[in-house]
């Protein structure tokens, strides 16, 4: 698998030097002003929060990966301290507006204990653990905990595919597999700020096309690829789970500023983690579904293009004439991706007939 992730530059901790200092060295260089206040703000909310009392948990996400490695992830928080007991909520159920108020700790030094083995990562500027290990598994559902300085061990799902599995599934969640019905511009902060997930729609029909996939490819891998914040990532692994969406690893992102953007590229982030996906499982074909609210269809038909030996189909989500307007501020363009002759390209509204497309092409 491959060695790092966007800027998150993970490494066991004794390959680093001093963090202070590349900490520091970093934020000297960035050439975004939006990266060095944030870096300079979070220093300071840290501290803060520490004076009055807030304490740190992990929390920890789904991972996945193959028989010689895996894809560990999580998220280091500063959670503030209430009346009630801090057990009473566990870290897991840290949602909406209340994953803004939960500070990430910056660079946090984080343990990893998996399949007999222990590690210790450094988190991204956002809290973030998205790192890969080399460590020896057979295929199957294995344990991961994590850990933080002063938090309670979190504990989470982590996938070993086959070396014989042939198919996955990649796929979208807004519009995708959850009916946002919302302009773009509100869209993010529908998302974070929603109180929960019972506020949230699933797409007509795809949770039982998802689940018809889990029976005709038994132990394919299930990734949740959206451009979504960290911060929403309990809330929307509950919806999913509510929903009888099957259990997979999220692939979410920092909405923060880069050392040379303002705003990370949700484009750019799928881009690069689909060719992750291609390099990691290289006998795997990835069924890929999404939207054409926004970019999927011409990112899918990029990677596609780019990379036919690793696309089993292209399904796409058609928005009904109100949800494109909504989506996008206009109707949307009939022509579709541009896919490569011999990958089928799918196309409905809803679960049920895209379910039907799929039994036609052998897939389902």
């Amino acid at each position: 698998m491959s060695p790092s992730r966007n800027d998150a530059n993970q490494m066991p901790v004794d390959l680093a030097t001093d963090l202070r200092q590349t900490v520091d060295q970093v934020t000297k260089e960035a050439l975004n002003v939006g990266y060095r206040l944030e870096q300079r703000l979070t220093m300071v909310r840290q501290r803060r929060a520490k004076q009055r009392g807030d304490f740190p948990v992990m929390v920890a996400f789904d991972g996945f990966g193959t028989t010689a490695h895996v894809r560990v992830l999580g998220r280091a928080l500063l959670k503030t301290a209430g009346p009630e007991d801090p057990t009473a909520e566990d870290a897991s159920s840290i949602r909406g507006w209340r994953s803004f108020t939960s500070l990430p700790i910056a660079f946090a030094h984080v343990d990893v204990r998996l399949g007999g083995r222990e590690f210790r990562l450094v988190a991204d500027k956002g809290g973030v653990i998205d790192a890969d290990l080399e460590i020896a598994l057979e295929p199957g559902i294995h344990q991961a905990e994590l850990r933080t300085e002063g938090s309670s061990w979190a504990t989470s799902r982590m996938t070993v595919v086959s070396q014989t599995q042939k198919i996955g599934v990649v796929s979208d969640i807004d519009d995708t597999v959850m009916v946002t019905a919302l302009p773009r511009p509100l869209l993010a902060a529908w998302n974070s700020f929603v109180l929960n997930e019972h506020a949230r729609t699933p797409t007509p029909g795809m949770a039982v096309l998802m689940e018809r996939l889990t029976k005709k490819h038994p132990g394919a891998p299930f990734i949740y690829l959206s451009t979504g914040a960290w911060n929403v990532a309990p809330t929307l692994r509950r919806f999913l789970s509510r929903n009888a969406y099957p259990a997979g690893a999220l692939l979410l992102t920092d909405w923060g500023p880069t050392t040379d953007r303002w705003f990370r590229s949700g484009p750019r982030h799928k881009v690069e983690n689909l060719e992750h996906l291609a390099k990691d499982f290289p006998d795997v074909k990835w069924i890929l579904i999404g939207d054409d609210g926004q970019h999927d269809p011409e990112i899918y038909g990029e990677f596609a293009q780019r990379y036919p030996e690793h696309v089993a189909a292209v399904v796409i989500r058609n928005l009904s004439p109100a949800e494109a307007v909504l989506a996008s501020g206009q109707l949307l363009a009939e022509d579709g991706p541009r896919i490569p002759e011999g990958i089928p390209l799918i196309e409905a509204n809803d679960g049920a007939t895209i379910a039907e497309k799929l039994v036609e092409v052998g897939l389902l």
